[in-house]
Order: structure tokens, then sequence, then C-alpha cells
């Protein structure tokens, strides 16, 4: 979801719980998803690494349609990466998802307490520290067309319409529809926010509001363009600390994993490729944030793109592609049908006729001035320097952390599956000594879960442990990428 909301200036939707946390917290206005679309981006936020990095750059990477010719993986993502909950888990904090993960690898069991539909903070034993997520996902693009017949609380006539589409009555509903959507997530935040204050927690958590990338809606969803990467970001803080303030620093969703690890207390990692915005750790501003764009469902393309929080830069490597992907998936909704018949009739307005054409091998956007991104500067001798500057940062960037969308991706899935095939993670081995249990696992990256034989959660192995009762236990590790190992036991 874009910051289509009264706190960032836009009262189309009444969003009364929101605008409560945007009074009680910080308004963050500069935060930016690293991809346009879903699992891209929430492999980041789980890590704090860039896709491009870890492979993750491909939606998705299971199931891929048959279109691809490529078969089904789950990524192999470098082994020293951790999942950022799981440090959080090994420190005692109970960690909880609810539900969506999407990452387009398999969490290890020693991520979440619990991460399912049934999944809250308060099924933590009692006292325990807790760090939960909530997905929802009412405002999914898939809800435009889902929800079609579901009451509409704004109407029609009372949308605004971007320049981006012809102003009709198909695309005016579609609107509605997504603004109606987002009075339905207020309501979802507002019954989360009364869960924590009706457990006398509000003044002891940190509560975060944020989306995984942009609006749902067509020529928004799995664009790189401002729209399809800014989200609305609000914390609120125990006491109220800087209640109703702004925040404009440029904040990458990398950022999330090393910032939530610092406000607990907890050591950011060197090889975390994102940095701290609050905590101990809080790291100097960003000057820029990065963002890829590579094959979405059946279409491939790669883009890549740097904003300084006002110029954005984009580079197209396939420039005789349109933007326009033919996603079938995005076809049930009606505005996106309505788009590609006023284009074959050659009925569009010249601003969404823009995305039917192909693209320019270089881009480049005042966005202050220009918020939808209609007038390419990147050929104007006046903003040379810029172009220069952002195309530097951006090919720097590139290149540090070893993008690896000029990888074919079927030499990337033979490269992480060799020959076709998922590796197997090496089951856990043991040894007992002075009364202590040791645990280790060949497969280098492995996270390794133990537990009393019988009991239902795992537990994050750490270092080792004394040997007490009860006198069974069980272990299990895996490589993210690879399968679970089986079961070791001992006693």
């Amino acid at each position: 979801m874009s910051p289509h909301l009264a706190a960032y200036g836009d009262s189309t939707a009444h969003t009364p719980n929101l605008d409560r946390l945007a009074a009680e917290g910080v308004r963050y206005t500069n935060v930016f998803s690293v991809s346009g679309v879903c699992a891209p981006s929430r492999s980041a936020l789980i890590s704090g690494m860039y896709p491009t990095y870890m492979g993750t750059d491909n939606m998705r990477t299971m199931p891929v349609t048959d279109d691809t010719d490529l078969e089904a993986y789950r990524a192999v993502i470098p082994a020293e990466i951790r999942l950022y909950p799981e440090m959080l888990r090994a420190a005692g904090w109970y960690t909880t998802n609810n539900s969506k993960e999407d990452y387009q690898f398999d969490a290890p069991p020693t991520v979440w307490d619990e991460s399912s539909p049934r999944a809250h903070w308060r099924n933590r034993p009692v006292g325990a520290p807790f760090f939960a997520i909530f997905n929802a996902m009412v405002t999914h693009e898939s809800q435009i067309w889902a929800r079609k017949d579901c009451t509409l609380y704004v109407q029609p006539d009372q949308v605004p319409v971007p320049p981006l589409y012809p102003d009709n009555p198909v695309i005016r509903q579609d609107l509605a529809r997504n603004y109606s959507n987002i009075v339905e997530l207020d309501r979802f935040v507002g019954e989360r926010l009364r869960e924590v204050e009706e457990a006398g927690l509000l003044d002891s958590t940190i509560i975060f509001f944020y989306t995984d990338h942009g609006s749902g809606q067509a020529y928004y969803k799995r664009e790189v363009y401002d729209r399809g990467l800014r989200v609305p970001m609000i914390i609120r803080f125990p006491g109220k600390k800087n209640a109703g303030s702004t925040d404009d620093r440029l904040i990458s969703f990398v950022d999330l994993a090393p910032t939530v690890l610092s406000l607990a207390g907890l050591p950011v990692p060197d090889w975390m490729q994102g940095q701290a915005f609050l905590g101990p750790q809080t790291a100097a501003p960003r000057r820029y944030i990065y963002a890829a764009r590579d094959r979405m469902d059946s279409e491939y393309d790669m883009v890549r793109t740097v904003h300084d929080g006002r110029y954005q830069y984009v580079r197209n490597f396939q420039p005789e592609k349109p933007n326009l992907q033919n996603i079938a998936y995005r076809e049930n909704m009606p505005m996106m049908r309505e788009m590609l018949r006023l284009h074959r009739a050659g009925q569009l307005n010249p601003e969404a006729e823009r995305w039917f054409q192909t693209k320019p091998e270089e881009e480049l956007y005042d966005y202050q001035e220009d918020p939808f991104e209609q007038h390419n500067l990147a050929t104007d001798p006046a903003y040379a320097e810029k172009r220069a500057e952002l195309r530097g940062a951006l090919y720097r960037w590139m290149f540090a952390t070893g993008d690896k969308g000029f990888i074919p991706e079927k030499e990337l899935r033979e490269m992480m599956w060799p020959n076709g095939r998922q590796p197997v993670t090496a089951a856990p081995t043991f040894a007992q000594e002075d009364g202590r249990w040791t645990l280790t696992c060949a497969t280098p990256g492995a996270s390794i879960a133990y537990r009393p034989t019988g009991e239902a959660r795992w537990r994050v192995y750490q270092q080792p442990f004394a040997a007490a009762e009860p006198a069974a236990w069980e272990a299990v590790a895996l490589r993210i990428g690879y399968t679970l190992s089986d079961t070791t036991r001992f006693r």
C-alpha cells in the first residue's frame, strides 16, 4: 500500500486508528521498499539484506508459471545470513508471525515460536518479552477484485484519479474499492492496538506500521518508480515519545532488521547490509536508497534504481521491453482490463499510454516537482550532474553487493540447486561432555533447532546445554534453501 492516508496528506479514506497512531507516534516520510512486489521485499525485511545479493530478486521462486520453462526452487542464500527473529528468539524473545511469510525460501524452525493464523503474542510464557508481526491482507492487489461486491466506504465519485489513468467509471470503481480496503485495514490496526492497550502494554511496546511495497493497483505494483516503492511507516514509542513528529530520513527495507535488533539491545551483525535508524546502534543517515525489478511471474526484465529522496534515477537494462509486463494474474483487475481495452482501441490518455511503450536506457525524475514521474530529465543538460551522481551511486551499489541480476535465472538456480536437486541439510550430530550436550551440523550456515522429545516448540541452539531432565532430546537443522535435515535423537 502506498501512503494513501490522511497522515500523509490523502484523506480520501477514513482511518481514525492510523490517524491516532500518527498523532501518538512518528511519521516517516521517506521509507522505500527494495522491490515493487511482495516476495523480494519480504526477503529483505526478514534478513536485512538486498534481494539482488541473496538471489531472491525474481518474483517468485515457487511456484513458477509454465511460461518461464523454469522449475520451481527455493533460494539458497549466503551462509552467513540469519533471519533476525531467530536472533531475538536466541536472546529470549517470544516471536510470532500471523501469518504470511513469502520470503522466497522456507524459514528455519528456529525463527518463529509461532507462525500461523493463530499466532499471537498472548500465547507467550508469562512475562516473556515478545516480538509479533501481524500481516493484513485486505489491501493486497487481489482484494481489488476479490472484494468487488463488498461494501464501499469510499464512493467512486469521491476518489482522486491519478493522471496515470483514464478517468472513467471502471477506473473509479477500482480506486474506490482500494480506498475502501484501506478503511478495512484501519479497523484491523485498531483491533491490534486495542489488544495491546487492554493488556496494559501500550506504554511498554514499540509499535511499527508499514506496508511491503506500494499500492496494489495497476501501474503501481511491480514498478520501481516512486509510487511502487514508497510506503507509509508510523512508529509509536512508549510514553508517546516524539508524538506527532515527522522524520524525513531515507530508510530502506533492509534497515528494518538491524533497527529492531538495535532497539532490542542486540548487536547488529557486520554482514547485514542494512543499517539501524533507531536505538543505540543508529547509523549516519543514508544518502540513497536502492531497488530492483527482475522477473515478475512469467515476464523477464532487469531494472535498477536509486533515489535520494527527491531525484530518482532508473537504469533499464532491457529497454527494448515495455514497462508494462504481461501479468496474467493482474488481468483479474477490472481497471487493468479497461486499460488494455483502451490501449488496443488507441484511446488511452498519453500518461497511461507511456506504460505500454518501450523504455529509455536511463530515466531521471524530480519527485518534488513531478510526483507521478512523467517528465524524464535524463537527457536534459541542466540535470547532467545529478544524473552522473546517481548513475555512479547505483553502479557502485550493484558492484558492492554482487548484483545477481546479471546471472540468467536458470544458471542461478543451478548454482543453488546443483543438477536441479535441492541440497539436503546434514542431520545434527551430538556429543556429551561434563554433563553438557554439544550439537553441530556439517552444513555451513545451517540453523540448529532442538527440543525435549514430545515438546511442540523448537528451541534455538546456541551453545552447549546441560543434559538434565528430560533425558530424551531431538534436533533438526536447516540451511536456508536446503531441505530440512533428518531428525537426530539423543539421550
